[in-house]
């Protein structure tokens, strides 16, 4: 038998062995056949498929390093890579690999173009305009995509005007270029304007009628009425029609479930919202009470007041960290603070959890390790990211809400920080919760059961933080907030060590960006509506009550 035969023979017997699911003697065929020196591309490639089929994402990986050694000017290979690295956290090396490939052919715009998502991804924001822009001026095809791909990074950077400036530039090459319609509708959402967003979310369903999210838009981006019948119809007509798009029509319903709650048909309301939650769990992984329990415990036995104190930097920086359960008032907090003249709001900022995940790994030993030296650095890169997007700020507050979680890290990397704490009453937040959509890794929120044991969990890990530095913590009660808001304001510009004004009063005027989903209750005046809204649904939800903890 030839080489050519033998070569095709053992190959063809290494893929049925994929397919009856022996990896282990396909492999053994594969590297057999690797030895021999021949159609080493073919082989490696066929060993990357094999290691993804029985998820050894590290094996792939080496071996995709081994293809673009072989192959060393071919941008599949360095996009599979790339997106491989990205997936499990090593964005860095993703980076390197492409920067590698752009020593070799450095007019490669697709190379560019990817490589400034991965500096995005990164937070090295100024690289990724840079990369945007050279693969632009290479040629890129479809580089109405790279200008709205632009838009976002440039919203992310909390500069609207250059931000739909490159929407702008994107509908000039193609007027009918969705993303970016979609895109600049809601950063006009985000600035406040109202009308200009709304009338395009109409114009992409003109365009296309099946434009789901532009239609959830609609019932968010105003207080649905009965005079708004038609848009009810039209939301319980798409939940029907939209069963190629699960995530589509998890937004869907959820937006369904507002615009029923909003003319008081809270039975039809709560359908929707449990329907809605009912696609999200299938998209999350399971919720473990006791996965979560474990890692509230290791917080607040490994954080001890002694180690917080024994590990603390010496800086001197105090920023302002907003944070709480989700959907308990710190976009409120943070909207009415960033109308005083010596604050301006940050939203929702995620480099302290990144910090957390891409320099702390494995957490929290890292932390426990590191010297102050290293600490002074984490600080200081944090300090520098924030910097970057908000150059000639005084007082920038954080409003990650989640970064309740990270306070053991906030107050060693920064001993002066100050922490505004939100809270409201447990029934309406919960609910609150189960009624938004909310996205990333937030599991226990597809169900009342789930949320009510993570908000006693952060209740519990809140009091040890108080317990830690109770002269850092302001606490701010919601329900209290809407009913007095001057003398809780008051208390808390002194605790933020600033004179009142009384812009903060007038906040719904403020012009800023607000990138949650508050972003139009914000623009509001103060009202109570919401507090008590829970027992709207006392019929619903049987027992709400019983599954807190007498003691929150």
């Amino acid at each position: 038998m030839n080489k050519a035969l033998e070569f095709n023979k053992t190959f063809e017997q290494a893929e049925r062995l994929i397919t009856n699911g022996r990896l282990q003697e396909a492999e053994e065929k594969f590297q057999s056949l690797l030895s021999t020196g021949q159609h080493r591309e073919e082989i490696l490639r066929a060993l990357v498929d094999l290691y993804l089929h029985g998820r050894q994402a590290g094996k792939a990986i080496e071996t995709l390093v081994a293809l673009t050694e072989e192959v060393p000017d071919r941008l599949y290979y360095y996009s599979r890579l790339g997106a491989l690295l990205d997936g499990i956290g090593e964005t860095a090396a993703a980076i390197t690999h492409y920067q590698r490939l752009l020593r070799r052919q450095p007019r490669l715009a697709e190379a560019h173009f990817n490589l400034a998502l991965l500096y995005k991804r990164c937070k090295r924001y100024a690289e990724a305009v840079t990369a945007y822009e050279t693969a632009i001026n290479l040629g890129i095809k479809n580089v109405q995509e790279v200008y709205s791909n632009m838009g976002v990074l440039y919203s992310e950077m909390r500069q609207k005007d250059k931000a739909i400036a490159m929407y702008d530039r994107a509908l000039e090459i193609d007027k009918k270029y969705l993303p970016a319609w979609f895109n600049k509708a809601g950063i006009l959402e985000e600035s406040g304007q109202r009308q200009q967003a709304r009338d395009i979310y109409k114009r992409i369903l003109e365009q296309d009628p099946r434009h789901w999210d532009s239609l959830a838009r609609l019932a968010h981006i105003d207080r649905v009425t009965s005079n708004d019948k038609h848009l009810i119809t039209a939301l319980q007509q798409a939940v029907v029609q939209a069963t190629d798009n699960p995530q589509a029509r998890e937004g869907l319903y959820f937006a369904l479930g507002k615009a029923l709650d909003d003319t008081g048909q809270y039975e039809q309301a709560f359908d929707a919202y449990r329907t809605a939650n009912e696609m999200g769990r299938i998209r999350n992984p399971p919720y473990d009470e006791q996965v979560v329990e474990r890692y509230f415990n290791a917080q607040i036995k490994q954080f001890s007041g002694d180690v917080i104190q024994n590990k603390q930097s010496t800086l001197a920086a105090s920023p302002i960290f907003v944070c709480g359960m989700f959907r308990s008032g710190s976009t409120l907090i943070e909207q009415i603070l960033g109308s005083h003249p010596e604050i301006t709001s940050g939203g929702e900022l995620d480099f302290m959890p990144w910090l957390a995940s891409t320099r702390l790994m494995p957490w929290p030993q890292k932390l426990m390790e590191a010297n102050r030296q290293d600490l002074v650095a984490l600080a200081n890169e944090y300090l520098s990211h924030v910097h970057e997007l908000f150059p000639d700020a005084k007082n920038i507050t954080d409003k990650k809400p989640d970064n309740f979680l990270l306070l053991g890290l906030i107050k060693i990397l920064f001993p002066a920080a100050r922490i505004v704490y939100t809270r409201r009453n447990p029934s309406d937040n919960c609910l609150s919760v189960y009624f938004q959509q909310l996205g990333g890794n937030l599991n226990y929120a597809t169900d009342l059961k789930n949320i009510a044991h993570y908000y006693n969990l952060h209740v519990r890990l809140m009091r040890h933080w108080t317990d830690c530095f109770p002269d850092n913590i302001f606490t701010v009660d919601y329900d209290e907030l809407v009913q007095s808001p001057e003398p809780v304001l008051r208390q808390l510009l002194d605790f933020l060590g600033l004179e009142w004004s009384d812009r903060c009063l007038a906040f719904n005027r403020t012009a800023n960006l607000v990138q949650t989903a508050s972003v139009w209750q914000v623009r509001e005046e103060l009202h109570t509506r919401s507090s008590g809204r829970w027992q709207n649904y006392a019929n619903f939800v049987p027992g709400i009550q019983s599954l807190f903890d007498k003691n929150v």
